[in-house]
């Protein structure tokens, strides 16, 4: 008999069969702020209930199994027929019908509706990041459609609809429905107003042929599509139904499957229009105005979906360090890493308190609110999206070579830790969007800045922070090439302002210290070594 040559010793457990939202005390503490009190036992309970199936071995093994086996083109049957459909691995089809049975859709219909979703897409998005996609696409679709009441009212109960339907068949057969999103043309990227596909009226009122290209196609195998394209009158959102309503396929001709960095579960597709049947959303050449309360409302997912990348990479670097011993003693308690472990604990918990923050703005609807989104979305989608990457790769570090093995999980969170960044607008797409807004939209700008106002007098740092901001923005001379600089300040300050004043001192004490007073290095790991960095530590240590 073979001796055993060692015993497995100094290994973390799994963390596994936990509660991902109790164990969010960050996320707790910022749905018991924005829901209404006869609201909050049910609000709690709910993402209670999906917390636990979050850090479930079940639901975890989806989510490894969705990314390993990444979806699949067919774009012919065996008799030549084209068919133009995706092939998910059955892990996908679990995890998106968890995510549409949890509300992840339905935000627009239900009380605090936005505020329990966001708390739900940033657990979601740590079990696995991909099925977030036709999640985002459907739930933004709704705003964009209800500029045509005709419109909304068929496609919203299904759009809304907490029942999965896999099946290509005519939406009206359906319990529900996903919507994806065609913008961008190989010609143009973000220039959607360089859009090439053409749309020619057709006899009936409101329908149109499109015939075109889409370089990007968010989340092909949906039931509808919202996409732009050049009508007579100029660019226009139009609706592409995937299976019309006689039960023949629309043409929507499936090129090929995007090759990603990450987002492997997900499926992003060329797609072509040749003759594709659709009905007008809007007024003929007011595309771009029609479609962007979608974008608006995926930018905020970006937002919420790198807050729980970033999560997720903290949960595993502290539980991690919890657990090892280094030296004679925990990993936690030296010193140095400490200091590393509760950077990037501020920097997750900076991300969930302003994602959560926008999200109860929604709920809100007030003018006042809308305009403070307008200016503080693409500025925290600009901002924390950037921030999602640096954070991912420190926490893998933290792990030492574990966490550059793919067993860990952490690769995963690097290869998807950039996309938000990209998606949805990259960043200087969002810096010149926050500076349209300061230079045509006052109200926003009010807005904001009634909003951090909210937490002046509380911290000096944070008070010479709005100072030296208001002298920025009065001198815009030049202000393109220094828009970065301007965005980066306006969410660090929104940042500090919320935690300042609803985080635990030691937490808005370390932000405000490093982020706005500058005493911080270049890297994590560099806060002032007098804070009390082991209480922060601890706030994000995943104990249910």
């Amino acid at each position: 008999m073979a001796r055993s040559t060692h015993t497995v010793t100094n290994q973390a457990p799994p963390l596994v069969g936990h509660d991902v939202f109790r164990a969010d005390r960050a996320l707790v503490a910022a749905v018991e702020r924005h829901v209404a009190p006869h609201l909050l036992d049910e609000v709690l309970d709910e993402l209670s209930g999906l917390g636990r199936t979050c850090g479930s071995a079940q639901a975890q093994e989806w989510g490894v199994l969705a990314n390993e086996n990444p979806p699949r083109l067919h774009t012919h049957d065996r008799y030549g027929h084209r068919v133009d459909e995706v092939e998910f691995h059955p892990a996908w089809h679990r995890l998106l019908g968890k995510g549409v049975a949890a509300g992840l859709t339905a935000a627009w219909t239900r009380p605090a509706g936005h505020v329990r979703r966001a708390a739900g897409f940033l657990m979601w998005t740590q079990v696995e990041a991909g099925n977030g996609c036709p999640l985002s696409m459907t739930h933004a679709a709704v705003p964009a459609l209800r500029v045509d009441p005709d419109l909304a009212a068929e496609w919203e109960p299904r759009l809304t609809s907490m029942i999965y339907d896999r099946d290509l068949r005519p939406a009206e057969q359906k319990a529900g429905v996903l919507f994806g999103m065609g913008m961008t043309e190989k010609q143009g990227g973000s220039d959607v107003r360089a859009n090439t596909t053409v749309a020619r009226p057709l006899a009936e009122d409101g329908t149109y042929e499109l015939t075109g290209h889409k370089w990007f196609c968010s989340a092909p195998m949906s039931d509808g599509f919202l996409v732009l394209a050049q009508a007579p009158g100029g660019l226009t959102c139009f609706l592409v139904p995937r299976v019309l309503a006689d039960g023949t396929r629309n043409v929507f001709l499936l090129q090929r499957l995007k090759e990603k960095l990450g987002n492997r579960s997900n499926a992003s597709g060329e797609v072509e229009f040749d003759g594709t049947w659709a009905r007008r959303v809007g007024e003929e050449g007011r595309g771009v105005r029609t479609i962007i309360e979608m974008v608006a409302a995926t930018r905020l997912d970006c937002v919420l979906g790198s807050a729980g990348l970033m999560r997720q990479a903290v949960v595993q670097a502290v539980h991690h360090c919890t657990y090892r011993e280094v030296f004679g003693g925990k990993l936690i308690d030296k010193p140095l890493m400490r200091n590393v472990l509760a950077d990037l604990a501020l920097e997750s918990e900076a991300a969930t308190t302003l994602g959560l923050r926008l999200a109860a703005a929604y709920d809100d609807g007030s003018e006042q609110e809308r305009a403070f989104l307008r200016l503080a979305v693409p500025a925290a989608k600009y901002w924390v999206t950037k921030r999602c990457t640096p954070v991912t790769v420190e926490a893998a570090e933290c792990l030492g070579g574990n966490g550059y093995v793919e067993e860990s999980g952490l690769p995963r969170l690097v290869r998807e830790s950039p996309l938000n960044s990209i998606w949805e607008g990259a960043g200087n797409v969002q810096a010149l969007d926050v500076l349209r807004a300061l230079q045509r939209e006052p109200e926003a700008l009010n807005a904001y800045l009634q909003e951090v106002g909210l937490a002046r007098g509380a911290d000096h740092r944070l008070d010479a922070a709005i100072k030296n901001l208001l002298t920025e923005l009065a001198d815009l001379e030049g202000v393109e090439a220094r828009a970065r600089r301007l965005v980066e300040r306006l969410a660090l300050v929104l940042q500090g302002a919320l935690l300042v004043r609803y985080a635990p001192p030691e937490v808005a004490d370390a932000f405000c210290g490093s982020r706005l007073g500058g005493d911080w290095g270049s890297a994590f790991g560099t806060l002032p070594h007098t804070l009390n960095l082991a209480s922060v530590v601890e706030r994000a240590r995943p104990v249910s």
